[in-house]
């Protein structure tokens, strides 16, 4: 084909396709405010509704990042009150200042039926089971803000499981609790009777297998990429990608330029340098945004469109075509040049169409395949409640 059929390809199928992006931070709790608002096209964002309506993208699962403290009682305090001002942030969002554009989506029913309505559907995350604590009941307040999925780890052990990148200034060691701990599972038990789906990104090789083995529901990857293709603690190796897909589960795979290829040392040092000094990860606050233009115009990233599908590809053969999907980490670290914000997601869709990828198959990267584990983890859940009313 040439590149003017594969445009004409790509938009058709671009515009039939519900777009989900399974991961976008926030940057702090000042968003959907004056200071950091997603109505407008805003520089400070990649996500954003003027960006979304420009991709085509339907829905985003926004996430409430809470970072990995020390797990005492400040600890705890601190990653619940974080966790719950980022939540309202998001109902601010649909609820005061945009409703008549977005609405906060609690089922797969209701991201059809907010996507037909011309609205953009927003989901909500919260990116580390720390936000819990200890306390199993914070599951099910979660769930009525409208929490459909938690990442059971970040970076640092918890109680709930040991992580991939265990937090040495935390005194972690390489394991804590050999994969998912007694309370661990008592969480994904409870996850899966409320509806809530278990994200196994962050969280260690062992844990993930756990995970799998203790849900009864599908479970995600909500952004990560391919360790086959670059060897990050961040990505999944084949195996298990593949027991992923046996559960019934998808990767979404992340668009982080240092999850994707190795960058150059230099690249790579100043970007940890700057994590560091700002101490907050790589969420996209104001500063790191200005200190990351610095660093792209002098050490540009070694990933592209190309590279992200190269995952996607890597994934799709070793996992299936039903099992993998998209999660940008968005203000998070996500961007790569020509998909560096949401505006750009034709992008994807272009390459994916050169490559071959049908129509059906485009479909279910961009949200079919992710849509069908959140049908299934729902099913689960009523399926659960029938029986505990029945005795």
């Amino acid at each position: 084909m040439t590149d003017r059929q594969i445009m004409d390809i790509a938009n058709v199928v671009h515009k039939k396709t519900l777009i989900i992006d399974t991961h976008v931070d926030i940057p702090d709790t000042n968003y959907a405010t004056e200071v950091l608002d997603p109505g407008i096209d805003n520089p400070k964002l990649k996500c954003d509704l003027v960006k979304m309506n420009k991709g085509g993208i339907d829905g985003v699962f926004l996430a409430a990042y809470v970072k990995q403290k020390e797990r005492n009682e400040q600890g705890y305090k601190d990653a619940y009150g974080s966790a719950i001002a980022q939540l309202e942030a998001m109902h601010r969002l649909t609820e005061k200042m945009y409703p008549d554009r977005c609405e906060l989506a609690t089922s797969t029913a209701g991201v059809e039926r907010i996507a037909e309505a011309g609205k953009k559907a927003i989901m909500v995350g919260i990116e580390n089971g720390f936000a819990i604590g200890k306390d199993l009941s914070k599951i099910e307040e979660f769930y009525n803000l409208g929490v459909r999925y938690i990442t059971l780890g970040h970076n640092g052990h918890n109680d709930i499981c040991d992580s991939c990148k265990p937090n040495e200034k935390l005194g972690d060691k390489g394991s804590e609790h050999d994969g998912l701990s007694e309370f661990g599972r008592e969480v994904v038990a409870e996850m899966n009777r409320l509806g809530v789906i278990a994200d196994v990104s962050h969280i260690s090789e062992k844990s993930l297998y756990d995970v799998v083995e203790v849900s009864g529901a599908p479970v995600i990857a909500s952004h990560s990429g391919c360790l086959a293709l670059w060897d990050h603690p961040r990505n999944l190796n084949d195996k298990q990608l593949k027991v992923l897909a046996k559960n019934g589960g998808v990767i979404q795979i992340v668009a982080v330029a240092g999850f994707l290829i190795e960058d150059s040392p230099q690249r790579g040092k100043a970007v940890s340098d700057v994590a560091e000094q700002l101490d907050q990860g790589t969420i996209e606050t104001p500063q790191f945004i200005e200190k990351m233009k610095e660093i792209d115009a002098k050490y540009p990233p070694a990933a592209d469109v190309d590279v992200f599908v190269d995952h996607i590809e890597h994934a799709v053969k070793v996992a299936g075509i039903d099992h993998v999907g998209i999660g940008s980490d968005f203000d998070g670290g996500g961007g790569i040049p020509g998909f560096n914000d949401h505006s750009e997601a034709l992008n994807v869709t272009i390459e994916l169409v050169r490559r071959g990828y049908s129509e059906d198959d485009i479909i279910k990267i961009w949200g079919g395949n992710f849509l069908r584990v959140w049908t299934e983890v729902e099913k689960v859940a009523q399926e659960l409640q029938r029986g505990s009313e029945n005795g």
